[in-house]
């Protein structure tokens, strides 16, 4: 059955709302295939159109023509906090000399989460959900094994915390947003919660930075980390980033000690003395073109207002739970705005089939285990059009049955 909407949810009205969308001039910025309708870009973000360009430049002129001197002469030495204060001033709420661009989600963690716990000496339990994204509790167990006496406690979900927050609590690490169902924590009351206890809070903030507005100087937030490529656009691998706030910085002792976190890398000293402030926290070289790939993709956020861009979300995802309503799906994600991320998930026992239908119809989302289909709204490059469109696609995937062909049981090393 089709379902009615009202008047002004219609199609066409949608339409009429992104001819006037502030954010609608930036679909261009994009390379968006024909045909494809993407909502995987909390997976993957999709390419912008500058970073060809950019590179192009990086390579031929900065790396071709200027060789080793443009260490010094196209900035590649300071480009990780360079960048790390953009990101921070735009997206994070972030003050500068409190980020850095480095490394993967999971070595920063590794890096902060030690830090932390050196901080908190005599305390001895990282409180982690059970249901986290699994790097977080790998990263939490392996490095919990190197501090005898420590552990890691999982907690089944957030709404556990206070019950397991104690005197032994030295870190809680959480997702600021459930990577399968979208619900979205309050960071500024959770970590009042936990700082209560007298514990340190990390915040994973893969599946927010670029969805919605972050605080985290306001929110006293002590640690964060997060990737470069889902919602940021800075292509697949991306260096990510790690928030360390002022306050701790004098103080903390990250265990990679790496070269680039040296006081003073070129005086090639056999001994290790950390940088002061952000910089303690780098470990190897930079990535400059990685970096580079993501800075072009910057350039496309300082375009954008983050409240509006948190608006369209909003809208997006309310429209499309709207949509899909009467469909034979469960919706897992919260209906609340204060509770909901950037993303749709939809629970269906043979929800791989289906989002391989999908996909095979141009409409790309993905699947998490065991039976959640994911659906991205990213408010740069989507339209309520979109919504729309994809929404119709879901419909006569699941009204024709087209999902029980053999060829969508097939799973890919990525789903």
């Amino acid at each position: 059955m089709t379902q009615e909407l009202p008047v002004t949810r219609t199609r066409e009205a949608s339409a009429a709302l992104d001819a006037a969308d502030p954010l609608h001039a930036l679909r261009a910025e994009f390379t968006l295939p024909a045909g494809v309708l993407y909502l995987d870009g909390n997976s993957l973000g999709a390419l912008p159109r500058r970073t060809p360009g950019h590179l192009a430049k990086v390579v031929e002129g900065e790396w071709g023509e200027g060789l080793i001197r443009s260490w010094n002469d196209a900035g590649w030495f300071h480009q990780p906090g360079r960048l790390g204060d953009r990101l921070g001033a735009h997206l994070l709420g972030a003050a500068p000399g409190q980020v850095v661009v480095c490394d993967s989600t999971s070595v920063n963690l590794f890096k902060v989460l030690g830090a932390a716990l050196r901080l908190r000496p005599g305390r001895t339990a990282v409180l982690a959900e059970r249901r986290a994204f699994p790097t977080d509790l790998y990263i939490a167990d392996g490095l919990t094994a190197l501090h005898p006496g420590t552990r890691p406690v999982l907690l089944d979900s957030a709404a556990d915390l206070d019950a397991a927050l104690g005197p032994d609590t030295a870190v809680v690490l959480l997702s600021h947003v459930d990577y399968r169902t979208g619900e979205l924590l309050d960071l500024a009351e959770t970590t009042a919660r936990v700082h209560a206890a007298g514990a340190l809070v990390v915040w994973d903030l893969c599946h927010t930075a670029g969805a919605l507005p972050i605080e985290l100087d306001a929110a006293g937030a002590d640690f964060a980390v997060g990737c470069g490529y889902k919602y940021l656009n800075g292509g697949p691998g991306a260096p990510a980033y790690l928030y360390a706030a002022h306050r701790h910085q004098d103080a903390a002792r990250q265990p990679l000690t790496g070269w680039f976190g040296h006081a003073r890398q070129f005086d090639f000293e056999p001994g290790y003395r950390p940088a002061d402030g952000i910089t303690r926290f780098l470990t190897g070289t930079p990535p400059v073109l990685g970096l580079a790939a993501l800075e072009a993709a910057l350039d496309v956020w300082e375009l954008a207002d983050p409240a509006a861009v948190r608006a369209k979300s909003l809208e997006l995802t309310d429209l499309f739970l709207e949509l899909t309503a009467d469909l034979d799906v469960e919706p897992v994600t919260p209906r609340e705005h204060a509770r909901r991320g950037s993303q749709v998930a939809l629970r269906h026992p043979d929800g791989h089939r289906i989002v391989q239908a999908l996909i095979a119809r141009g409409v790309i989302g993905d699947f998490r285990a065991p039976d959640l289909m994911r659906f991205g709204f990213t408010p740069l490059y989507l339209s309520r059009t979109d919504v729309h469109d994809a929404a119709d696609a879901l419909r006569e995937v699941l009204a024709t049955g087209e999902w029980r062909e053999e060829r969508f049981a097939r799973r890919g090393e990525v789903t």
